[in-house]
């Protein structure tokens, strides 16, 4: 591995040195300070490698451009003789680089043939001259001097001049070159101003050793035109429009011209006119000689005796001089027609025939004359009956092909009505009718056509021929619901007529064959299948004696049977005390005979003000109450129609409950009657047993506070009222005090007259009885005393007395209030 290693340096050092490859040595001249962006040379960098990618320099005060041309980026002072650096180029896609070696040698010595030993001094240049002109198409003598470049160096160095650029070494090339000692710009041949307006070339000066004193020089060569080069026209052929009649100063259209010479010069500066005009005729049209715009010159442009005109016109370079160049071109105008002329009948009188009862039969052509251009809108002919065709029998249409008015019989005749008709057509245009500048006003065209009535023999004819007869569903078989009948146009009358009704038709009816009765075969309904709508459409057949046929359509129509009214088919509703409102629908099962909508009303008005209605749909409605109402059952007469007239009355009953589901509500009561709820009873209910829970706390707390003694078996007076002293006090022992007589013993109930009484004996049982009579409720308490002896001790209060012991302000005050009484 040690030995490789030498092996592996040697080989990457030849690699390098075949891969960069450095090319010849280059010196330049130049002052022993340079200043910053000062041209030092310029290196040949194709000869050294011509696909470089990378140019770049080894002295950062150095730059190397594209053309291989060397400026300083400082300020450069050389202390010594000499300063060497390295110009690197790199092509990356072929992995190659070359280096070209540049020498700065300070050389105060003479280098011109001037024997001077003064260092260089900057003086007034002639570097930068005006832009040369050549004369386009110049006749030489070639080569011809166009100007002279020189550098003020040349009092110093001995400057050798070349160019580069368009004209010298690029396309067109070889047309100039710069004499190399003197600096003269010479051409080579004539130049075209139109392919080539101008050149720019580069001018670069430099010493015999490459060392160039001057920035490289952009000089421009313009090319002055002259005039060798016609105007032409945009187009071979212009081509307008303008309507027949126009005014004067109505513009056809615009004419242009270009010129290739150099533009706002007098080579183009452009004159029109109009050289002649076919056919040659009083001018119709002038042309503006500057912006090329044709207007109407005569105000009687008339298509119909010139349809186009073709101008041929001239434009003229040099503002129109005789000397300027020209081109002539062509105008086309045509005249576009305008409803000028109206329409003429050929013929003021037309006659013609038909026979009777004939339909949609063309009778007649009817021609006439339009100056206009045929097929436009100002020649299409537009026909009108304007007299003779009240009742519509007559149409007249146009034939587009010949412009012929066409009359068609669109009803049949009657001969027997009116053997003749007469009728007046006028004819118009499509597009209006434009008056022409010094003409009178158009008179309308028409003409008058007869129209003769053919007799033929005809078959009966209904009268009408469509006939509606209403049948009621109550109608029983055999019912006569009206007559069909026919007549015979010759005749007038109906004697001789046959009726008959074809089969495969509906056969609820059937026709008197001789007098034309329609009579009902079988018991009608509307919901029959074959009826639609309650209605049926029959054809009827009439014959006379000569078996001539005439037809005619009989509508029969079914109506609703007076019993078949309107009504509301449930009538009985449950409402609990959400008050959902009932949705009330009418109907008898024949709903298609209602004329929809329906119509509900309440007719009683002191319900109406309790209840309301509102619309559903067109069949049905709710039925829900204004406001808060008493529970109970209502009976609603609403009245239901259609619109029709049918009108029913239904009584609707509704048992408002006070429930949650409608089952849980029982059998309806009176509006009149007041009813608790479940909820409302349970409530009272659990009130009660509160209060007797509230009553029995405070007997046994008052009990236990005042009863320190003994009392005797028997049931002697007491009484418990309001004391606002702790003990008992003498005002108890008032006389005024009248005590309740009290019978029997413990845990009885006593009952005087209708006075009511409670009892209350607290015990070991701690029962409780009531004694229920009318009126007055006093309440009685039995006491258990000390050492397990009973101690039993009455007592009775008055209702009143009870009530202020159990008013709800007790709470805040002591039970010491209260005072056991005993007489």
């Amino acid at each position: 591995m040690a030995r490789a290693a030498p092996r592996l340096v040697l080989l990457g050092l030849l690699v390098l040195s075949l891969c960069c490859d450095a090319c010849k040595k280059v010196t330049f001249h130049v002052p022993s300070v340079l200043e910053a962006n000062t041209l030092v040379g310029r290196v040949n960098l194709n000869e050294c490698l011509q696909s470089a990618e990378q140019i770049s320099s080894s002295d950062e005060s150095f730059k190397v451009l594209e053309d291989g041309s060397v400026y300083t980026t400082s300020a450069v002072s050389l202390s010594d003789e000499k300063r060497t650096f390295t110009v690197l180029l790199k092509d990356i896609q072929e992995h190659v680089e070359k280096k070209i070696l540049i020498d700065l040698e300070t050389d105060e010595k003479k280098k011109t043939r001037h024997a001077r030993d003064t260092v260089l001094k900057r003086t007034k240049r002639r570097w930068g001259p005006i832009p040369s002109v050549m004369i386009e198409n110049s006749l030489g003598p070639f080569p011809l001097q166009i100007q002279q470049v020189q550098s003020d160096t040349a009092q110093n160095y001995t400057i050798y001049y070349s160019a580069s650029g368009p004209g010298i070494d690029q396309d067109p090339k070889g047309l100039f070159y710069i004499e190399r000692e003197t600096g003269n710009i010479f051409a080579t041949r004539a130049v075209d101003r139109e392919q080539y307006p101008s050149f720019q070339i580069i001018c670069f000066a430099s010493t015999p050793d490459g060392y160039s004193p001057e920035v490289p020089l952009v000089h421009t060569i313009r090319i002055e035109d002259d005039n060798d080069n016609a105007p032409y026209f945009t187009q071979d052929v212009f081509e307008f429009c303008v309507p027949e009649n126009s005014k004067p100063g109505i513009v056809v259209g615009t004419v242009t011209a270009e010129d290739r010479d150099e533009p706002y010069t007098l080579h183009t500066t452009l004159k029109y006119r109009i050289v002649s005009q076919a056919p040659s005729v009083t001018p119709a049209f002038s042309l503006h000689g500057d912006t090329g715009v044709i207007t109407v010159l005569s105000p009687q442009l008339d298509r119909e005796l010139v349809s186009t005109y073709t101008l041929l016109i001239e434009v003229r370079d040099m503002a129109g001089q005789p000397f300027g160049l020209c081109t002539t071109g062509t105008a086309v105008i045509k005249i576009e027609d305008t409803n000028d002329n109206a329409p003429t009948f050929k013929q003021l009188q037309y006659e013609t025939q038909v026979e009777e009862n004939r339909v949609n039969v063309d009778i007649l052509r009817i021609s006439v004359v339009d100056a206009d251009e045929f097929g436009a809108p100002g020649s299409t002919a537009v026909y009108e009956i304007i007299r003779g065709n009240d009742d519509h029998t007559f149409e007249i249409t146009t034939d587009r092909n010949t412009n012929e008015g066409i009359l068609c019989v669109v009803k049949g005749l009657d001969y027997e009505n009116a053997k003749q008709r007469i009728l007046v057509i006028a004819v118009n245009n499509e597009a209006p009718y434009m008056l022409a500048p010094h003409s009178q006003q158009v008179v309308q065209s028409t003409c008058t056509v007869t129209v003769n009535v053919l007799d033929i023999d005809e078959g009966p004819v209904f009268k009408p021929c469509f006939f509606r007869m209403d049948a009621s569903e109550c109608d029983d078989i055999g019912t006569n619901i009206g007559k069909y009948l026919a007549e015979d146009p010759e005749t007038g009358n109906s004697e001789g007529i046959c009726y008959k009704i074809p089969p495969g038709q509906c056969n609820w009816v059937n026709i008197d064959e001789k007098s034309g009765e329609v009579r009902t075969v079988r018991v009608l309904n509307r919901d029959l299948g074959e009826v639609k709508r309650g209605q049926c459409n029959i054809t009827v057949l009439a014959i006379d004696r000569n078996g001539k046929t005439g037809t005619g359509t009989l509508q029969v129509v079914i109506q609703p049977c007076d019993r078949s009214y309107p009504r509301i088919v449930t009538t009985d509703y449950i409402m609990c005390r959400d008050r959902k409102p009932i949705c009330l629908s009418a109907g008898d099962g024949d709903e298609t005979s209602y004329s929809m909508p329906l119509v509900y009303r309440m007719t009683d008005r002191n319900l109406g003000s309790m209840w309301k209605i509102t619309r559903h749909n067109e069949k049905s409605v709710y039925l829900s109450p204004r406001g808060d109402i008493p529970f109970g059952t209502y009976t609603i007469p609403v009245s239901v129609s259609d619109s029709s007239g049918r009108q029913g009355i239904s009584e609707i009953t509704v048992n408002y409950c006070d429930c949650v589901t409608p089952s849980d509500c029982g059998a309806p009561r009176s509006a009149g009657s007041v009813t608790l709820g479940v909820w409302a009873i349970l409530a009272m209910i659990l009130g009660s047993l509160l209060l007797l829970l509230i009553l029995i706390t405070i007997c046994g707390c008052c009990g236990a506070g005042v009863m320190h003694r003994q009392v005797t078996d028997d049931c002697a007076n007491h009484n418990l009222i309001i004391s606002n002293t702790e003990a008992p006090g003498e005002e108890v022992m008032d006389h005024n005090i009248i005590p309740l007589q009290t019978t029997d013993q413990v845990g009885c109930g006593i009952k005087t007259g209708d006075q009511q009484t409670f009892e209350m004996v607290k015990g070991r049982g701690h029962t409780l009885e009531s004694v229920r009579g009318g009126g007055h409720q006093t309440l009685g308490s039995v006491k258990e005393g000390g050492g397990g002896q009973a101690m039993v001790d009455t007592c009775r209060y008055s209702y009143s007395e009870w009530h202020n012991f159990t008013h709800p302000r007790l709470g805040e005050e002591s039970i010491r209030g209260h005072t056991l009484i005993k007489n």
